[in-house]
């Protein structure tokens, strides 16, 4: 390990994040919940090696993950749990909070309008779209206001919404996606099964939970045949 924490946001601030790849910013947050998890039992240094150990990681793939954005470790220590957990919150952009909205106010929408976890981790659900009627001007369970989606672009701009989720049937999913994209939000989770296509500058990630359920059941088929 080398010298003293450096700060990672100049430095990532420098860095084009087509550069970084999505594998790597996965494992970022792998990291983070480990260290939430040393933190929350009172640990305050911990090696990469004992890292790995404990959460079946790589230490090297640690080591290489993390220089890419800094200088974090200091020789002898190790990793201060805090201090790298701060960092590792500032590099993915979630230390200052990010607003989200669903569109979808149906059995999985209000899902995840009403799950904590998203809260504790600095994504706040801050509103609901929907096209029925009988919906619109109602809120979740946890107080999640719903919005008719023809309002969804002055629903974005005065919450300073980041991050859309999609959570409509297939058929409309298209459509609801170019809704957000014209409401200027660049972030989009999708949960709706099937391809959808987004316009440059937008990025998307499709949750296909078919596809998991898929790939379980062949496992299941197959056994120890399976690769």
């Amino acid at each position: 390990m080398k010298g003293e924490n450096k700060p990672a946001a100049k430095r990532v601030a420098r860095e084009s994040s087509d550069s970084i790849s999505e594998l790597t910013t996965n494992r970022l947050s792998v990291y983070l919940r480990s260290l939430n998890a040393l933190d929350a039992t009172g640990v305050r240094t911990v090696s990469s090696q004992a890292l790995a150990e404990q959460f079946h990681l790589n230490a090297a793939q640690i080591r290489k993950d993390l220089a890419y954005f800094g200088e974090f470790g200091v020789r002898g220590v190790g990793y201060y749990v805090k201090e790298l957990r701060r960092h590792l919150r500032q590099i993915l952009g979630i230390d200052r909070g990010v607003c989200v909205a669903i569109l979808g106010a149906g059995n999985l929408g209000l899902a995840l309008a009403d799950y904590p976890g998203f809260r504790e981790e600095g994504f706040e659900i801050v509103a609901m779209f929907d096209t029925a009627r009988e919906k619109i001007g109602h809120r979740s369970r946890a107080g999640v206001p719903i919005y008719d989606v023809r309002d969804l672009r002055k629903v974005v701009r005065r919450e300073h919404i980041g991050i859309a989720v999609v959570a409509v049937p297939a058929g409309a999913a298209q459509d609801v996606v170019n809704v957000i994209a014209a409401a200027g939000i660049k972030a989009i989770l999708n949960f709706s099964p099937g391809a959808v296509r987004v316009p440059e500058g937008v990025k998307l990630k499709s949750m296909d939970l078919t596809v998991s359920l898929e790939s379980l059941s062949f496992f299941l088929a197959h056994g120890e045949e399976a690769p």
